[in-house]
């Protein structure tokens, strides 16, 4: 055996052909974590749906049959809006989370001009007849559905306190809740409106499969990044607007602090549109 020369070892087997990139063990990597950082993007498709900001927690959500809704109507004397969104063409149906007044601050001048369905809980549903706006007032309460027009809508619960100012009085509204609404096309929506965070937020996800959350981050009277992070978390949701911020020096939470606290989330995607910017 010592005489034998290693050539006589050498495998005469066709050798695999590698692709090239596999064979750099950096490249490798690279295409995987490309891979993966693809698949676990989720695009928003709104199925031909809008939704603009109005600033503060004021979104309107239009059909691609051109219905209008609002949630929280707080527009001509929102100091967020912008003045080209304080003169509405249009309102078929309002949404009413509470009755803080920098929720509904113009809801009684925007129910007298358009006559819309306002969907409220029941006691702010009571307030509302009394007031003869010649709107058409629906009461619901949370858990409970119903269809408006182009829109379906649930209410969901909501930690936060609720009373309406009347003439310097303060009435009590009922509880305060957040929105399921469905929209044409399959798409749904979630406006939690003004809460902290709750462990039910996962049965919301599990339940009505969100595609969109909108979530407060202002702090202070609802949750800040750090525990809208958490509702993001128990949602499921690959898709968030941060909304209740910056409208008044008090809210000190910031889309820049949402996005610290939800950078672990794979695939998150946050949308921290200006008042007056449209998605879809």
């Amino acid at each position: 055996m010592a005489g034998l020369k290693t050539g006589h070892y050498k495998n005469k087997a066709k050798k695999k052909q590698i692709p090239r990139f596999a064979r750099d063990d950096n490249s490798s990597a690279l295409f995987r974590n490309l891979f993966v950082f693809v698949k676990e993007i989720t695009m928003l498709d709104l199925k031909g749906n809008k939704i603009t900001y109005f600033g503060h927690s004021t979104f309107g959500l239009t059909t691609p049959g051109g219905q209008f809704a609002m949630i929280d109507p707080f527009v001509m004397s929102n100091p967020r809006c912008p003045e080209n969104l304080k003169k509405l063409a249009r309102l078929d149906a309002i949404f009413i989370t509470h009755c803080h007044t920098d929720h509904i601050g113009d809801l009684l001048p925007l129910a007298k001009q358009f006559k819309p369905k306002v969907v409220a809980t029941f006691e702010t549903y009571l307030w509302l007849e009394s007031k003869k706006t010649g709107a058409e007032c629906l009461p619901g309460n949370k858990g409970g559905s119903q269809k408006v027009g182009d829109f379906e809508v649930t209410m969901t619960n909501a930690f936060h306190s609720n009373s309406i100012e009347d003439n310097g009085e303060r009435i009590y509204g009922g509880e305060a809740g957040g929105f399921i609404v469905r929209l044409p096309g399959g798409v749904t929506l979630y406006h939690a409106g003004d809460t902290n965070v709750f462990g039910d937020m996962k049965l919301i996800g599990e339940i009505h499969k969100p595609d969109i959350a909108l979530l407060p981050i202002g702090d202070v009277f609802t949750m800040g990044p750090r525990e809208a992070a958490f509702a993001t978390r128990l949602l499921g949701v690959k898709h968030v607007i941060p909304m209740h911020y910056a409208t008044f020096p008090i809210l000190t939470g910031t889309p820049e602090g949402f996005r610290a606290e939800t950078k672990d989330i794979a695939g998150l995607t946050i949308h921290a549109i200006k008042p007056g910017e449209t998605l879809g």
